[in-house]
């Protein structure tokens, strides 16, 4: 008759601890709202760019290409000036500003976007 009860308890304890290997790999309700509680903390911390930062993008990397092509004209403009001869400072000068420029503003826009996925990433961990 003790053996019927030895039983018993084995059974009793083995639903426990099954039930207590379920809760452990399922998220609890606590931590479902300290996790949404931290993500809309994180977004407060770091708000979503507006309209006016996207065009505030667009403006300085047109700046950055803008400048060097009108310094390179300018001074293309001042050699053809200076020292006139049968080619054109101004027209290579012009490319060879509109190209750093390009380039500039490509390494910029590189430089940002690698930033935003490195905050994406931490923010995923």
């Amino acid at each position: 008759m003790n053996e019927p009860a030895k039983n018993t308890s084995d059974i009793g304890s083995g639903a426990d601890s099954g039930a207590g290997a379920g809760s452990d790999s399922a998220p609890t309700l606590a931590g479902q709202v300290g996790d949404k509680a931290a993500r809309k903390l994180k977004a407060r911390r770091n708000p979503t760019p507006g309209v006016w930062f996207g065009l505030g993008m667009m403006g300085l990397i047109g700046w950055s290409v803008v400048v060097p092509t009108l310094l390179g004209a300018g001074l293309g403009l001042w050699l053809d000036e200076q020292h006139p001869g049968s080619q054109s400072w101004t027209l290579a000068l012009l490319v060879g500003g509109l190209t750093l420029g390009c380039l500039n503003a490509w390494h910029w826009v590189a430089k940002e976007d690698r930033a935003m996925r490195e905050e994406q990433e931490d923010g995923d961990e």
